[in-house]
């Protein structure tokens, strides 16, 4: 920001030089009598450019003696990774040592920084002092140097006023676009869950003892499949795929993230023919289907598409192999995606802290809802137009919100030039 544009009596002040700054740090965890509910402790993922009052962790007593502890209406900085994640506590907090903060400082209005410190100027110096590291840091030392243009303390508050009274109607119009969004992924369940209970699709009669629209059938998944064996198939033992097997070309080695991301073209490992032979048990083919089996992922799937390299799946994933006489690709793919199926695939996994898909015997039994093709093919059709529908009008309000965050910034930015007023 160019110095010459501020006000008469504003000045460009360091913040070391007007505040006092702290560096938090964490008690150890190993002695467990540290946390407690005497006070919160503060890390950067509470800081949302927000007021401050609870963190995921509190600290005892004896905790809050080893750590450091900040008076009410302090200023909260992230410093370390995900730099300028913004707080104002509103009640006393201890904090972690990603943190940098500036004491309350009678002099100067806190609300006055707490918003500086969420404009692009502040932004962008905690960027230009960072260290160039894989993960960035601003230290102590570097931090007490950041500028802040700073007017009288009347003037202070009066900026403060006006700023919040922009960002109530502001904040009002961003939680209604946020509400929206919420309600549009309620509508593609609500539209998915229509979809395979027969309700989206007209002229159909419904059979009293299934439930379900007449010719239409449970059947479970291993009956979809082609052969008992080949359609569903987990990858080898995790010593039958090893980093040194690995060659620059040749025979593609298909991985999680493929499914994940939904992308059967990314990777870059691969096996020779003789190691390609020796898998050809697990290998794919277009039209296959390729599903995470453990983490948070787990469920994720994707398509190999025409043009996809021939090759093998690792450890990590479940090829599955359609037939195409029973179901058709789009149909499965929608319904396993659907939320109701990824529920059932993760309340039967295994494991705690990972879960991981179950033993194909117990995967195999699980029952799929499967029309006649042509009411599938009609299913898909309706579903694909409703959700572009809801697309279209997800990325409009995308696009509000993009602006809405240009009018905060515009908004701070001629309030510390001495122009809001």
């Amino acid at each position: 920001m160019d110095k010459s544009i501020l006000p008469p009596q504003w000045s460009w002040v360091k913040l070391g030089d007007v505040y006092k700054i702290e560096t938090g740090n964490t008690p150890p965890k190993k002695e467990a009598d540290n946390y407690g509910n005497y006070i919160p402790f503060i890390k950067p993922p509470q800081l949302l450019n927000c007021i401050v009052t609870n963190g995921e962790e509190s600290l005892s007593k004896k905790g809050a003696e080893k750590g450091r502890v900040l008076p009410a209406d302090s200023i909260l900085v992230s410093c370390i990774g995900n730099l300028g994640k913004i707080g104002l506590n509103k009640v006393p907090v201890a904090f972690n040592q990603q943190i940098n903060a500036l004491v309350n400082n009678s002099k100067i209005h806190s609300r006055f920084t707490f918003y500086f410190c969420q404009s692009k100027n502040f932004r962008n110096q905690l960027e230009n002092v960072a260290s160039a590291t894989t993960i960035p840091i601003v230290n102590k030392s570097k931090f007490s140097q950041l500028a802040i243009p700073l007017p009288p303390l009347p003037e202070q508050k009066k900026i403060v006023e006006k700023i919040e009274e922009l960002f109530s109607g502001l904040d009002s119009g961003v939680a209604s676009l946020k509400k929206a969004k919420e309600q549009i992924k309620l509508y593609r369940q609500s539209v998915l869950t229509s979809a395979f209970n027969g309700k989206l699709i007209g002229n159909v009669n419904f059979d009293e003892q299934t439930g379900l629209p007449k010719g239409w059938k449970l059947l479970p998944l291993k009956n979809i499949v082609v052969g008992d064996r080949g359609g569903l198939k987990r990858g080898p033992f995790g010593s039958s795929i090893k980093k040194s097997f690995f060659v620059e070309s040749g025979y593609k080695v298909y991985e999680q993230g493929n499914a994940i991301n939904d992308d059967p073209y990314r990777g870059k490992y691969f096996i020779n023919e003789e190691k390609y032979k020796e898998l050809e048990a697990f290998k794919v083919l277009p039209g296959d289907l390729i599903v995470s089996c453990s983490g948070v992922t787990l469920g994720r799937i994707t398509e190999i598409p025409k043009d996809g390299l021939p090759g093998v799946i690792n450890q990590a994933l479940l090829r599955i192999r359609l037939n195409k006489k029973i179901i058709s690709t789009k149909f499965f793919i929608m319904l396993f995606r659907s939320h109701f199926f990824q529920k059932r695939i993760f309340q039967n996994s295994q494991g705690s802290a990972m879960p991981n898909l179950v033993g194909l015997k117990d995967f195999k039994e699980i029952d799929l809802i499967v029309p006649p093709l042509n009411h599938q093919s009609q299913i898909v059709e309706e579903i694909k137009k409703r959700f572009s529908e809801a697309n279209n009008l997800e990325k409009a309000i995308d696009e509000s919100l993009q602006k809405s965050e240009a009018l905060r910034q515009s908004i701070l930015k001629q309030a510390f030039e001495g122009r809001l007023l």
